[in-house]
């Protein structure tokens, strides 16, 4: 494990802050002159822009700050980062709305003004090499690799700001917590450490005692779950039953009161592995973690990169100012009967692993499964979750995609 004497310093050393209130953000919104509508996750990582999560990136990035992030892992400035945070549109759709350097932009979502851009920069980018260099492959099989790819041939470069803040929807709303927010909160508990827990998924109890022996390894004074909602493929657990489900894990005891916080982070993952491992310690460094745990294959896809490469790659990056807790595995062995770290005790034989598939699968066959295993408060949850939001099921669906209700609503603003 690294320490770091930096605590709750965000990263470049300053939140980020690009947020208007609605009156202030409508007189911006007169001066832009050129409508754009945006995506939802254009839409999200505007809000963790300016909000401050991506600080200290203050806007979209522009050709040198691209090139450096996938060159050299940092920005211009000399701050580590390690996915470039990038705006991409088509030629014909600059030409269609005139667009060029200096402008101010209006970018519009769910038909309503959301934020303001100015456009400092229209550039290209070697999108193969991007893929290569942030993803280690250039197959488009790897989902991050899919993503960088079906981007437009050009991008926009400039800061945003956010001038008409959404209203976050039940029952994320009361998982918003913003690096201002949080860092409040964690003052009035406190909390002086924080160890960061990323997922997308609900948890089991290998999940639960991962959580648990970071907090211990790091002698943390609470445990920040940070829930990654963003796009979901068919298969993947409904964002819901996420959020609920860890936040249960707190509020039925499993954590003492006071130690286990649940939270939501907006953004689409890119399975960039040990990239995207030092991208989750920047953000959570943000909300004011002092410490992020890793464990096996975080946030890695197939067989593309070694279980343990985000742990390798943190003796890459000594400036990151966010100590990390790197574990191995938690395994359940039958013969002491009890949940075990790897390496604890002599029955690895024996000792059998927390397999997601079987999860889901007894999941799916609504079985409730032994305890030791899945905490039955936490299989309840998952199962009501799937009845309230999932149309049945706990686990994406076509119809879940089709008519979910969204995560944010964009409020109606007059210009």
């Amino acid at each position: 494990m690294t320490e770091v004497n930096n605590a709750l310093s965000p990263h470049g050393g300053k939140l980020v802050d690009r947020v208007l209130e609605p009156a202030k953000g409508r007189e911006k919104a007169k001066k832009a002159k050129i409508k754009l509508p945006i995506d939802g996750s254009r839409a999200t990582e505007i809000m963790s822009i300016a909000y401050g999560f991506f600080s200290p990136v203050e806007g979209f990035m522009g050709h040198k700050e691209v090139d450096s992030v996938c060159k050299d892992m940092r920005l211009t400035s000399g701050y580590i980062w390690s996915i470039p945070i990038t705006f991409d549109i088509s030629e014909s759709e600059i030409k269609a709305k005139g667009l060029k350097e200096g402008d101010t932009l209006l970018l519009t979502y769910q038909n309503q003004p959301f934020a303001t851009m100015e456009l400092e920069e229209i550039f290209s980018y070697d999108k193969t090499l991007m893929a290569q260099k942030v993803y280690g492959t250039t197959e488009e099989k790897h989902p991050g690799v899919k993503i960088t790819y079906a981007c437009k041939d050009r991008f926009l470069g400039g800061k945003i700001t956010l001038i008409n803040p959404p209203k976050i929807n039940p029952p994320f709303d009361k998982y918003w917590y913003p690096p201002k927010v949080l860092r409040q909160k964690a003052a009035e508990l406190g909390w002086k450490k924080m160890v960061a827990h990323q997922t997308r998924n609900v948890p089991h109890t290998g999940h639960e005692w991962l959580m648990k022996g970071a907090w211990f390894a790091s002698s943390a004074d609470a445990v920040l779950v940070s829930c990654v909602v963003g796009e979901k493929r068919a298969g993947d657990y409904i964002d819901e039953a996420i959020v609920l489900t860890h936040d249960a894990l707190g509020q039925t005891g499993y954590f003492r009161k006071g130690t286990h916080l649940t939270s939501i982070l907006l953004w689409d993952m890119r399975y960039a592995g040990p990239k995207e491992a030092i991208f989750h310690a920047i953000v959570r460094k943000n909300l004011g973690c002092t410490h992020h745990m890793f464990g096996r294959d975080h946030a890695g896809v197939g067989t593309y990169y070694s279980p343990y490469a985000a742990h390798e790659i943190f003796s890459q990056v000594p400036d990151l100012g966010i100590g990390s807790v790197l574990t191995l595995e938690w395994w359940y062995c039958p013969v002491c009967g009890e949940v075990t770290y790897s390496g604890l005790c002599g029955h690895d034989k024996e000792s059998q692993a927390f397999s997601g598939t079987l999860i889901r699968s007894i999941i799916q066959d609504g079985v409730k499964p032994p305890r030791l295993i899945f905490r039955p408060e936490v299989f309840d949850l998952v199962m009501e979750s799937g009845e309230k939001y999932g149309f049945g099921s706990p686990f994406v669906t076509s119809e879940y995609l089709a008519k979910r209700n969204p995560v944010i609503t964009v409020p109606a603003m007059e210009v």
